[in-house]
C-alpha cells in the first residue's frame, strides 16, 4: 500500500493518494485544489484511479473535483448531508465551470459502504460534528481523518453543521476504540496514531 500526502489549495490541506501498489488501481481522498500537482504526481506513479473519497464537504477539502470527474470519468463520493450542504451553498468543485449544480455526486456513502481498490478494502466510519456529515475512511491500519481529528487536535465547530458534543462523542465512540496503532493521516498537519491522540489530545 502506497500513502502519499500531498497539501493543496490555499489552506494546505491535505489531499492523499491512497493506491494498491500491484495493481496501481487508487483513490484520491479530498483533492482540495492544485490540481495538476496532484495529477502530476499520479502520472509519476502510474496509478489508475478509480474513486474521489470525500471526508466532508468544505471547499478547501474539494476544490479539485470537478477536474478529476472530468479527467478520469470516475465517481466523487460523499456523504448525503454534506452533498447537501455543498449544494445549498452552491460551492465550486474547481474553476468556474465546476459549479456544485453541474458537479453530480454520488452522495450516498455511510457505513456500509466500501471502496475496493487492488486487494485493499477501504471502509468508512460516519464522524459527524464538523460537519453534518463528516466521515473518516479507514484502510487496513490506516485512518484518513479530513478535519474530525488531527495531531494533538480536533475539527472546528463553529461553522455551519458544526456541533462541538457531536464531534467528540464521534472521536470518543468512533476513532478511539481503533488499535492504538491505527496512523491517523488527518485533513490539515501531520499524521499521528491513535494511541498517542489518546494519550496527547487535551481535547479528547
Amino acid at each position: 500500500m502506497l500513502v502519499k500526502r500531498i497539501p493543496a489549495g490555499v489552506y494546505a490541506a491535505n489531499c492523499y493518494i491512497l493506491m494498491d501498489e500491484i495493481s496501481k488501481e487508487c483513490a484520491v481522498i479530498d483533492p482540495g485544489g492544485d490540481a495538476e500537482d496532484i495529477d502530476s504526481y499520479l502520472s509519476k506513479i502510474d496509478a489508475k484511479v478509480k474513486y474521489i473519497l470525500l471526508t466532508h464537504g468544505h471547499l478547501d477539502h474539494t476544490g479539485a473535483v470537478g477536474y478529476f470527474k472530468e479527467k478520469y470519468n470516475i465517481q466523487a463520493y460523499i456523504n448525503a448531508a454534506d452533498g447537501k450542504l455543498i449544494l445549498e451553498n452552491n460551492f465550486m468543485l474547481g474553476p468556474l465551470k465546476y459549479k456544485a449544480q453541474d458537479v453530480k455526486l454520488q452522495m450516498d456513502v455511510n457505513e456500509a459502504s466500501k471502496f475496493n481498490i487492488g486487494s485493499i478494502t477501504i471502509e468508512v466510519i460516519e464522524t459527524p460534528g464538523h460537519t453534518p456529515g463528516g466521515v473518516c475512511y479507514k484502510a487496513e491500519n490506516n485512518i484518513f481523518t479530513g478535519d474530525t481529528l488531527f495531531l494533538r487536535s480536533i475539527g472546528r465547530t463553529d461553522l455551519t453543521g458544526g456541533n462541538f458534543d457531536t464531534l467528540i462523542r464521534s472521536i470518543k465512540s468512533k476513532l478511539l476504540v481503533l488499535n492504538e496503532d491505527v496512523i491517523v493521516y488527518p485533513g490539515h498537519g501531520p499524521m499521528s496514531s491513535i494511541g498517542y491522540e489518546k494519550a496527547n489530545n487535551s481535547f479528547l
